[in-house]
């Protein structure tokens, strides 16, 4: 249970205010747009992605160890983080 809430929360804390829960607060903006359309919609295309994440990862852990893998993904948040800063100084 414990791993189910340490991986909740931080897909959540990841998603909240990005551009894809941008995207589907647009599309229920809409006039005429059935909510629950967008709803199941934006549901099918989350699990979609994260199923091909999980997939990606399991074939990444079979070719690298633990370590390099959480270094690796450490380092693309750092680098990630690093861009958006560079962004908002940008603009």
């Amino acid at each position: 249970m414990t791993a189910f809430l340490t991986i909740f929360t931080a897909v959540f804390l990841a998603e909240l205010g990005d551009k894809t829960q941008i995207a589907t607060l647009l599309f229920s903006a809409e006039d005429g747009r059935p909510k629950w359309l967008v709803f199941l919609a934006a549901t099918a295309a989350l699990t979609a992605s994260s199923a091909i994440a999980v997939l990606a990862g399991a074939t990444a852990e079979r070719a690298l160890s633990a370590a390099p893998l959480k270094l690796i993904a450490g380092a693309g948040f750092v680098i990630i983080g690093l861009l958006m800063i560079a962004d908002h100084f940008r603009a």
